[in-house]
Order: C-alpha cells, then structure tokens, then sequence
C-alpha cells in the first residue's frame, strides 16, 4: 500500500465535497490512502430541491439516511476508497445551526460523550496512520456546532493516538506529523463579491459586502493551497451527489469556466501542528499537504 495516508475529518455528508473535493480526488488518483471521516448524516440539513422535501414528513431519519446514499455516491466520485461514520452511521445526530433546538438533543454531535468520540477517532487513526489530518477549524467554518465539535474531536484525537497510555485497547499509538484545517480565502470573495451578488443567488444578494460573510479567513493565514484543476469535474460531481442539500440551478454551477476553476479548483488550508514543505509558490505557500512529512509503510 502507499506510503501516503491521509485522513480527513468532516461533520456532514457534502462538507467534503466543497472546501476539499479536489484535493481528496488528487491524493487518491495519486495513489495516497485517503479516509473520511464523517460524523453525522445531516438530519436536519436544509432540503433545496423540491422533489424531496416529502423527506422532511417521512420521519426523523428519513433524510439521514438518504444523504447516506448520498455519501457513498460523492465518495466514489471522489475516488475515496475508505469511507467512514464515526462510531457507526447513525451513532451522532446532526445537531443543527448554532441556536436551534436540535442542540439540546441527547443523540446530537454537539452533546456526544467526547471521551467516546475521542476514542473512536482515535482507533481511526491509530488503524490508518495518517501522515496529515484535515478538519475545519475551531470556530466550525462558520460556527456550525458540529464543525465545532468534529474539529475538537480531531484535535482530541490525533493526541490520544499518540499516548500509549491512552485507550491501550484500540491499537498501536500512532503520531500524526502534520494538522490542518481548510480555509476560504476572503480575497476571493471580495475579488469577485459583484459577481455573485448580481447572480441572483439569495444568499450573496442579502450582503452588503464580502466583509459579511460568516466564513473565511485573510490571505496572511493561509499557509497552504492545493491547486488540482484537473480534478474538478470529480469535485463538481461529487457536490452534484449531494443533491439534497446542493443547489444544481445555484450560483456555483453556473460561474463562468475560468471562475469556476479559480473557486473549486484550487483549495486552501492553514497548517495548524507540524513543520511546513518547502515545496513552495511564487507566493510562499505550500502546495502539497505531504510535503516536508517523512513517510514510513502503512499497512
């Protein structure tokens, strides 16, 4: 098997897609073990097209477990062979926006048993050694609570795999080389904020500004970009997956072919623990999320 594992961790079925499609396609077309973790089935997501929103009335796990055919469509198109819910599908509860009643149920992520979630993140990790580990950040990309909470499970995690005195049962201890957590660059948005307010689309059209936006982060802060504009088609069809939650008339699917490349081809990311590559842009960023990392066999 590679050298290379890679592990990334994300809350809902399509938030791989979005802020990490191209760079899961490229390590796994290169070859690299690429896992996802995923920790809940997106329960209560937004339904955007109207031939199944009779999910919302078909009972509580109806959607959920829709979007877990969802998943395994986006994975393949991804070209993930090792995909996973924490704990088992269905063992987390998406938990809503921040705010929403949904944060109170017993089943949700943001109420999990963190030593249970940190153990079983931990066994994930000890089994498939990865080099690198992606999550969003602290503040959950835009303050979801179970982003929230998948970063504080990954951080747990990679340090409880490391300590042999921690969970002995669950495997060998293993140390992560490298953290990161996936970024949007702000200057994109401002670059080209006129654009997506005058698509039509509600979301960008109720902003006054690009200084609006609930997520994203300054150039400064972006330590790493990973540019694989040849694996945007896989990316797009994995968010075309998604269709439950993923607009395919939306503003996204109708940019211009340049833009859309500058969007979803090239993705950003901040490294948060390890030492950087010097494998660098005109800029100073690091292209490659291995890059620096002293590779052992993964078996």
């Amino acid at each position: 098997m590679s050298e290379r594992s890679i592990l990334f961790v994300h809350a809902h079925p399509d938030d791989e897609c979005i802020p990490t499609g191209v760079t899961i396609a490229r390590y796994a077309a290169e070859g690299a073990r690429v896992t996802l973790v995923t920790c809940t089935r997106g329960e209560v997501g937004e339904i955007v097209v109207d031939d199944l929103k009779h999910l919302a009335d078909d009972g509580e796990d109806a959607l959920g477990e829709h979007r877990v055919g969802e998943m395994a469509e986006a994975a393949k198109a991804l070209g993930i062979g090792d995909h996973r819910w924490l704990g088992g599908v269905g063992r987390y509860r998406d938990s809503g926006m921040m705010g929403t009643p949904e944060n109170d149920d017993p089943r949700s992520f943001w109420r999990a048993d963190l030593d249970e979630a940190v153990e079983a993140m931990a066994r994930i990790i000890r089994e498939v050694r990865p080099q690198v580990v992606v999550s969003s950040d602290e503040n959950g990309d835009y303050g979801h609570p179970d982003h929230i909470q998948a970063n504080r499970v990954a951080v747990a995690g990679i340090e409880a795999a490391a300590d042999p005195a921690r969970y002995p049962g669950a495997g060998e201890p293993w140390t992560v080389a490298k953290r990161y957590t996936n970024a949007m660059p702000k200057s994109l948005f401002r670059k080209n904020f006129d654009y997506f307010k005058e698509s039509g689309d509600e979301f960008f059209a109720a902003l006054e500004s690009a200084e609006d936006l609930p997520f994203g982060v300054e150039d400064d802060v972006i330590t790493t970009r990973v540019s694989a504009p040849e694996q945007l088609e896989r990316k797009l069809t994995a968010m075309r997956a998604h269709r439950s939650q993923i607009d395919l008339n939306g503003v996204f699917f109708a940019l211009p072919d340049a833009l859309q490349a500058e969007v979803f081809g090239t993705e950003h990311f901040v490294l948060v623990n390890g030492t950087p590559g010097d494998e660098r842009d005109a800029e100073g960023k690091e292209t490659d999320l291995f890059a620096g990392v002293a590779l052992g066999h993964v078996e």
